[in-house]
């Protein structure tokens, strides 16, 4: 897990333009993001830019305008350039940049590109038009679209040489995908109604009362919403805290970074936590001087130095 291979001043100049153009798309589409890879080395940051630039293509299929049937061969099409990726067929001056920068990244960094794979199947399930029973089937789902992402991303981090338990850090990364997830989940959930789809498992929402769904900007008459929000919250800052445990096992730029990312959604949590009901009125979002905070401290390390103080690696706190 910790071979990794940095981009030098040899890369040719089609790669280093493919991953111009992922850094570009990242920048664009994924401020947050974006702001967060900076910290690390060049050939980690362009590596994270091309895993971004790939899963923003497939995000943007099964978001998108296109019918079932065309953004099932979209996506499958996709795979098919997955699979090109992964078998050392795409060339240098492939007119693909995105492809050309993964390929590039694969060869550097020990990538687990199955994980694309699963981000596929899972918007797949959404096309479907999936909804989810139970938490143990969600956990599916985001484990496809956001757990994978943790682990390829991990693949680029690598972890710090003689690291406790770090066997466990796929897990770890997984973990703290799955919070990310069930973050956006609750922030998005009137958005997602509006577009017909309902992730939160119906088995919750028959317990508070919120089987209607959420067509308004307040809750369905005699619903517990606000009882809802905070169980969900719950149970995002129990995968928060188990994600967290993977920080000590990352270097101290790759912990900022990941420190920087993971904290401006923990902070987000807490903004729904306070307020349940804003998830119905808007899409709740942190100003600009608070997330600017957040992503200073995780930057800075003081986060993941805190985190490393409470549970050092493989501990259990």
């Amino acid at each position: 897990m910790s071979r990794t291979v940095e981009a030098t001043a040899h890369t040719s100049a089609p790669v280093l333009a493919a991953y111009r153009y992922c850094e570009a798309v990242t920048g664009h589409q994924a401020r947050n993001f974006a702001y967060g890879i900076r910290l690390l080395p060049a050939g980690k940051r362009q590596a994270m830019s091309a895993l971004y630039a790939f899963s923003r293509r497939v995000d943007d299929i099964g978001d998108g305008a296109l019918e079932p049937a065309d953004k099932r061969r979209r996506l499958e099409e996709t795979r098919a350039v997955l699979a090109r990726v992964k078998d050392g067929e795409v060339e240098e001056d492939d007119t693909d940049p995105v492809a050309v920068a993964l390929s590039d990244a694969a060869r550097r960094f020990p990538l687990p590109l199955g994980g694309l794979d699963e981000l596929i199947d899972g918007v797949l399930m959404d096309v479907a038009g999936e909804t989810y029973e139970t938490w143990d089937e969600l956990k599916v789902y985001c484990r496809c679209v956001a757990g994978a992402i943790g682990r390829l991303s991990l693949g680029v981090f690598g972890t710090v040489p003689g690291a406790r338990d770090v066997a466990r850090a796929p897990e770890y990364a997984d973990t703290l995908g799955l919070a990310l997830q069930l973050t956006n989940i609750l922030r998005d959930v009137r958005e997602d109604a509006g577009n017909g789809r309902v992730y939160l498992p119906a088995d919750d929402l028959a317990k508070f009362g919120c089987s209607a769904g959420f067509d308004g900007p307040v809750p369905p008459p005699g619903a517990d919403f606000a009882g809802l929000v905070r169980f969900e919250v719950a149970r995002a800052r129990a995968l928060f805290a188990e994600g967290f445990r993977l920080l000590p096992m990352l270097d101290r730029r790759s912990g900022a970074c990941v420190a920087a990312m993971a904290g401006i959604y923990h902070r987000l949590l807490a903004r729904i936590e306070a307020d349940p009901e804003a998830v119905l009125r808007g899409r709740v979002s942190l100003p600009g001087r608070e997330k600017a905070f957040v992503a200073v401290r995780g930057l800075s390390g003081l986060d993941a130095r805190a985190i490393g103080r409470r549970w050092p690696a493989g501990g259990r706190g």
